[in-house]
């Protein structure tokens, strides 16, 4: 299958979706498209349904009322799980002598996948060796990765995530816990595999701060869809301004 990304077409469709706790409403009547070639940030403070919405997307959860499509299918009946990359909250955080080398994660994404039953082991290494190269860690392949520091890690894991050439990436909070200059060439490289590979890129995050020179769209929850469209529209929005009276710290860097 060819990527769409060419294409700018819809990809993920989510129509009125509610989601409840119980009895505790966590999701209200939430509609929004993904299109090929995005680079969306969903933001919103702790508790707003972020990552609920992103594990339903996924098909991880079942919403209460509403539907959602990938590339036209529900999750239920979606087979073509390669196509999408995952990193979860705190995928980093590991026991430190757990004894993989950096290879070895990367390697896990491609045994367990369709792709690989078609590769022969020369390309399976190949594959591997240019997710790692694309993220910049070709150097560490051998090193254990409980070794490497929270930055190295975080790229190891785009690696993996990467290393079945996915149309689109979901990353859950990926930067909680690193500094700022390793956030920030964070970022570029997800920019680069937006722009350079084609792939799709959806970061839910609390932190309006990643709000940079590289996304392209921003969907604001808190349990209902408060703004979803453009970067810069979003920037001139009574949204940010609510955000920033309400103390929410911003660093926009488009330029």
């Amino acid at each position: 299958m060819d990527s769409p990304a060419a294409e700018s077409r819809t990809i993920i469709e989510v129509e009125r979706v509610t989601f409840v706790y119980g009895s505790t409403p966590v999701l209200l009547d939430i509609t929004l498209s993904i299109k090929a070639g995005d680079f969306l940030a969903v933001l919103g403070p702790n508790g707003s349904g972020k990552t609920t919405l992103l594990k339903i997307i996924l098909g991880l959860l079942k919403p209460a009322e509403g539907k959602v499509k990938i590339l036209g299918k529900p999750p239920e009946e979606f087979k073509d799980w390669e196509l999408v990359g995952y990193i979860p909250q705190k995928a980093t955080h590991f026991d430190p002598i757990f004894p993989a080398s950096v290879r070895e994660v990367v390697s896990m994404a491609l045994r367990s996948s369709k792709i690989s039953s078609r590769l022969a082991k020369k390309d399976q290494e190949r594959a591997i060796q240019r997710s790692l190269q694309l993220v910049g860690m070709e150097g560490f392949k051998n090193r254990r990765i409980g070794y490497l520091s929270g930055g190295q890690q975080q790229r190891v894991f785009i690696a993996r995530a990467i290393v079945n050439k996915p149309w689109i990436l979901f990353l859950d909070e990926p930067t909680a816990g690193v500094d700022a200059e390793t956030q920030s060439h964070f970022y570029d490289i997800l920019a680069a595999l937006n722009k350079k590979e084609g792939i799709t890129i959806v970061l839910v995050t609390h932190d309006i701060g990643i709000v940079n020179k590289h996304i392209t769209q921003v969907a604001c929850l808190n349990q209902k869809l408060v703004y979803h469209g453009t970067h810069e529209e979003f920037c001139r929005s009574n949204t940010l301004e609510g955000w920033l009276s309400g103390g929410h710290h911003l660093i926009s860097h488009r330029h």
